[in-house]
């Protein structure tokens, strides 16, 4: 299994972390199969490494009213 080093929010320290689904293509809740969660080895607290979000739309711009 892969283990990377990361900081743990929950322990408060460096601890190692490991990949839920650790074979390439094999995670069905990632499109590409690859899958960006890993729990600490310590505790249990997932992180979401290297997951792509997808953009944001920007907000419309406001329309300005002038008060009289």
């Amino acid at each position: 299994m892969t283990q990377v080093t990361r900081q743990c929010p929950d322990c408060g320290w460096d601890s190692p972390f490991e990949q839920h689904h650790d074979l390439p293509g094999q995670c069905p809740d990632a499109p590409d199969g690859e899958c960006p969660e890993w729990s600490c080895t310590a505790c249990g607290a997932a992180l979401l490494i290297g997951a792509a979000w997808p953009a944001a739309e920007p907000a419309g711009t406001a329309e300005l009213h002038r008060v009289a």
